[in-house]
């Protein structure tokens, strides 16, 4: 196994970003994005995955965006504070496009991965989001991603991202759950710990 390896030669040209969005429902071609966060994640010395930056964003809804009252209860996001510091999507996807973009090509990659928890949901919101805008250069894989759902099954008996936490031996913090960037950065840290415990397992060649 090379010492230090690389993100390119780890994960096959394919740089891991940890992704969580907040919604307004469970339909992405519905429901509104109010909130998305970009956790980057990098190889420290000896091969070991770091949980890296946060990026992220208050999206406001789109128009004609549908919002449920049940999930507005649960992220606590009020769309209409007058301090709610919100962009429009397609800013909001521009900003962190140009974060990600950077960040795969300073690790020698091809294209971003989504990592997320239960990653289907997180990736059919920002594909319908990236429709809407009409966004082109989109640096994430369109349909492959990573679930941490599924690993932490694998890895800790737990696919509830909460037991999963807690089984890792990772503290949670009920009060900061259901935001984007905790969420993401909760995520990022699981990923991180899973991909650690297999790396004596992994050979390092291409």
């Amino acid at each position: 196994m090379a010492e230090n390896p690389t993100m390119a030669d780890r994960f096959r040209g394919f740089l891991p970003i940890v992704v969580d969005v907040e919604t307004g429902g469970f339909n992405c071609k519905t429901d509104a994005l109010l909130e998305i966060a970009a956790v980057l994640v990098d190889f420290a010395d000896g091969g070991i995955l770091t949980r890296g930056q946060t990026i992220r964003y208050h999206v406001k809804p789109f128009e004609g965006a549908n919002m449920e009252a049940a999930s507005l209860a649960v992220n606590g996001i009020k769309p209409d504070h007058p301090l709610r510091p919100a962009i429009d999507e397609h800013d909001a996807l521009q900003r962190l496009f140009r974060e990600v973009r950077k960040a795969v090509r300073d690790n020698g990659c091809t294209r971003a991965i989504l990592v997320g928890h239960n990653a289907a949901f997180d990736l059919g919101f920002l594909n319908e989001a990236i429709e809407r805008t009409a966004i082109k250069r989109n640096p994430f894989h369109p349909f492959s991603c990573f679930d941490t759902a599924t690993l932490c099954g694998v890895a800790f008996g737990q696919t509830v991202l909460a037991r999963a936490v807690a089984a890792a031996g990772f503290t949670w913090d009920e009060s900061s759950a259901h935001s984007a960037a905790y969420d993401a950065e909760v995520t990022a840290d699981l990923f991180c710990e899973i991909v650690n415990r297999f790396q004596p397992m992994y050979s390092g060649r291409k």
